[in-house]
């Protein structure tokens, strides 16, 4: 699964493609745990447009990227959701309390 990463005054952004299911799932939270910790950002984006498959291994990886924020005190969006994914984060609820656009 890859994700490529940039950051920007402060800023990082991941771009997320392929299939984001229980096989790809660990290796992007590492990812993201890795690459929080390293910029300290106050703004996480999660770019989802490469994105052709998710299933709940998307959900915890938005959780816990929300969850890694929160504890650097950073705010995090999540945007180009694919209709396919916007329907399982909807199913579970995230619009609540991750801000999708």
């Amino acid at each position: 699964m890859p994700v490529n990463c940039t950051e920007e005054e402060r800023r990082l952004t991941a771009a997320v493609t392929g299939e984001l299911d229980h096989h790809g799932a660990k290796a992007v939270m590492e990812e993201l745990d890795r690459r929080i910790d390293a910029a300290l950002p106050r703004e996480l984006t999660l770019d989802l447009g490469g994105l052709t498959f998710t299933d709940s291994s998307g959900i915890a990886v938005l959780l816990r990227a929300h969850r890694r924020m929160g504890q650097v005190r950073g705010a995090m969006r999540v945007i180009n959701t694919p209709g396919q994914a916007e329907k399982v984060f909807r199913a579970a609820g995230l619009q609540r309390i991750i801000r999708f656009e």
